[in-house]
């Protein structure tokens, strides 16, 4: 039986690429518990996890499961949103992402002119279709355009393309999408939202409450009715709101909703993410990063469509309107961040960025390093507190090796 070996360790400084059928080993530290071990792998799956013994030198690089993002906008120019998303386009932002560690993503598509979001779903599609990236896009997220025009609480999103839910329309955005669409964030508030949202969930697509002013009535209903997601929790708001009154509480203080937030130490303030993690609990908590095509690319003004943004090293804004326009950094930095705030430990981190939002969109075989599980890893060491992907598997495949 051939077998290949990639060890995960700073040690040995080469590394052989490894088929998919072959047997491989892969050793390093699990990133639940720091202690040494050794996975072997083979048809595209984790067959073996051996722990090794005391006597074995200990590695300095982690293994854990690859992250998983359900909230990206675009990468590295590549805008999901923009008028001239291509196949090669969505080909070039995976590749990039499996640097950052990302192996599975839902890009997502904002509110904009329907035919537009419609041709962009198709090209999602399409792209979905291809063999080498294809097993990376988990589904699709379209976040709007049904939901609040209300300054501040619409965020980046333009308010001539918000409107109210039709469901009609909505079917028509899913076929262009192919079924993929697996995510939607709405306003609760919006005329017909109940009714849209029990067909939605009736027809298996997750909803989260986003970019919206519902009361805790209004939360109730959408909950009642199978919403069970809030949207950046905190982000997507008025700066100013009624300190009783608001969209917050009602979100944090039910138990049926899980939170996503974007934990990239600008969105939410340290004081913020701490809350809302005591409130929501490890199980109740996902991260993303909100990412905008302007991620990885130099600081700086860029001209997207109808307006001018403003990309910061750590943040994308529009100067114009004085908001936050989305994250500038992947979700290896809310793991980061996350650990930072929080004091949480590498494991929940990575629960919160890998194993939650697969058990919340069923996606069984990813998101823990278990026997039986999909292949999908990242190696992985800090440097000054700053995660270091040294290696990306999915399916078993080497598909980006830092050295």
């Amino acid at each position: 039986m051939k077998t290949s070996i990639l060890c995960c360790t700073l040690i040995i400084m080469f590394v052989l690429p490894f088929p998919f059928d072959e047997e491989t080993k892969i050793s390093g530290l699990l990133y639940t518990d720091d202690q040494p071990v050794e996975l072997i792998l083979k048809n595209g799956k984790i067959v073996k996890v051996n722990p090794l013994g005391a006597s074995v030198k200990k590695p300095i690089t982690y293994i854990a499961p690859g992250l998983i993002d359900v909230q990206i906008n675009g990468y590295m120019g590549v805008d999901f949103s923009g008028p001239d998303l291509t196949v090669e386009g969505v080909r070039k932002a995976t590749k990039a992402l499996w640097k950052a560690g990302v192996t599975s993503y839902f890009p997502t598509v904002i509110t904009s002119d329907i035919e537009l979001i419609k041709k962009n779903f198709r090209i999602l599609a399409e792209a979905k279709k291809d063999p080498e990236i294809g097993s990376s896009i988990a589904g699709f997220h379209l976040e709007g355009p049904y939901i609040s025009p209300i300054a501040g609480f619409r965020g980046a999103h333009l308010e001539k393309y918000i409107k109210t839910p039709n469901w009609e329309e909505f079917q028509e955005i899913q076929k262009a999408a192919e079924g993929h669409i697996k995510l939607i964030t709405l306003a609760p508030e919006l005329e017909g939202a109940i009714s849209f949202i029990k067909i939605c969930v009736a027809s298996g697509v997750t909803v989260s409450l986003g970019h919206h002013n519902g009361s805790a009535e209004q939360v109730e209903l959408a909950v009642a009715a199978g919403a069970k997601m809030a949207t950046h929790l905190g982000n997507g708001c008025a700066n100013e709101i009624n300190r009783h009154y608001n969209p917050l509480w009602p979100q944090l203080s039910n138990d049926a909703i899980t939170a996503s937030i974007i934990a990239d130490g600008f969105h939410l303030t340290k004081e913020e993410v701490r809350t809302f993690y005591k409130a929501k609990g490890l199980e109740k908590t996902i991260l993303v990063s909100d990412a905008l095509d302007l991620a990885g690319l130099p600081p700086g003004e860029y001209v997207r469509g109808e307006r001018t943004l403003l990309l910061t090293p750590n943040v994308v804004k529009l100067p114009k309107e004085n908001v936050l326009a989305g994250a500038a950094s992947p979700i290896s930095k809310c793991i980061e961040v996350v650990m930072d705030f929080t004091e949480c430990s590498l494991k929940d981190a990575v629960q919160m960025a890998s194993t939650n939002p697969a058990e919340m969109f069923d996606l069984h075989q990813l998101g823990k390093v278990e026997e039986g599980k999909r292949a999908d890893l990242i190696c992985f060491t800090f440097e000054d507190n700053k995660i270091v992907i040294e290696r990306t598997i999915i399916s078993g495949k080497l598909v980006y090796d830092k050295e």
